[in-house]
């Protein structure tokens, strides 16, 4: 009966992958532009960062293909069976020897019940594993964000975002948004890291020129204004569940006036 109440609540979960939009870990594919983004100042040194990254890229990656290798009958096969279906199906060995590791890292059954409980949340994932830091009287305050240049033409625009927290913070993301004026909207966001109080810098670099190689709808960057949204947030931004929310969150915006100009390569 346990492993039937499992597969069902997984098949639930798996559903909900329909309507809840994913995290665009490096911007949205497919849409034309691409994303970057460097440190300004360097964090603090925290225990355990490379384990939680490790988890949550590796949950990125995988977190659908595990509800599917469940309800495949990967419940009742234990680790190397289990993670064996999600490599066929990502077609990554990489993928599948660290399903395998983290598994046989944290047992079987923490395994496939942290994606029961966590619905598809890859930090919140990551989090019931241990494999992340939680901290809950974390805060953020965005206390600078520009974009540089503020107006030019097609082309690379640098995002600039100054923060400070005063008790430290939990593992969450940076997720930026920008509403562009021919409607197809541009995201990414990043793991953040634990950090201890103190003040923080990150930049964002928006390669902001139409992928010539696109064959589907894809963000034109016409000229217009754009609109910018940046949060800093405790595990996912805007996800419901335990240890999540968003500290702080800032607009400001920059205009494309059109095309680069004939000398200009941007894309080499």
């Amino acid at each position: 009966m346990k492993s039937v109440a499992v597969v069902l609540a997984v098949l639930l979960a798996y559903q909900c992958l329909a309507v809840r939009p994913a995290l665009r870990h490096q911007g949205r594919p497919g849409l034309g532009g691409s994303w970057s983004m460097s440190q300004t100042f360097k964090p603090s040194k925290v225990n355990d960062r490379d384990k939680c990254k490790f988890c949550v890229d590796f949950a990125h990656s995988a977190i659908q293909t595990i509800g599917e290798a469940i309800v495949e009958g990967g419940l009742t096969k234990g680790c190397q069976e289990l993670c064996s279906i999600v490599a066929n199906k990502t077609g990554s060995e990489a993928v599948g020897l660290a399903c395998d590791g983290l598994c046989v890292l944290v047992g079987f059954d923490e395994f496939v019940h942290a994606f029961e409980k966590a619905d598809v949340d890859p930090i919140y994932y990551c989090e019931l594993l241990k494999q992340c830091p939680i901290v809950d009287n974390g805060d953020a305050t965005i206390t600078n964000l520009t974009v540089t240049p503020k107006s030019g033409p097609q082309g690379d625009f640098f995002v600039d975002v100054e923060y400070e927290t005063k008790n430290g913070t939990g593992t969450g993301e940076l997720l930026i948004y920008v509403d562009a004026p021919d409607g197809y909207p541009l995201g990414a966001s990043f793991l953040k890291e634990p950090l201890d109080p103190g003040q923080y810098g990150v930049n964002f670099t928006l390669h902001a020129v139409p992928d010539p190689g696109c064959v589907a709808a894809c963000e034109s960057f016409q000229a217009g204004v754009y609109n910018v949204t940046m949060h800093v947030c405790n595990g996912q931004c805007m996800s419901h569940w335990p240890h999540s929310k968003i500290y702080d969150k800032k607009m400001t915006n920059f205009t494309i006036t059109g095309p680069p100009p004939p000398d200009m390569k941007p894309w080499l």
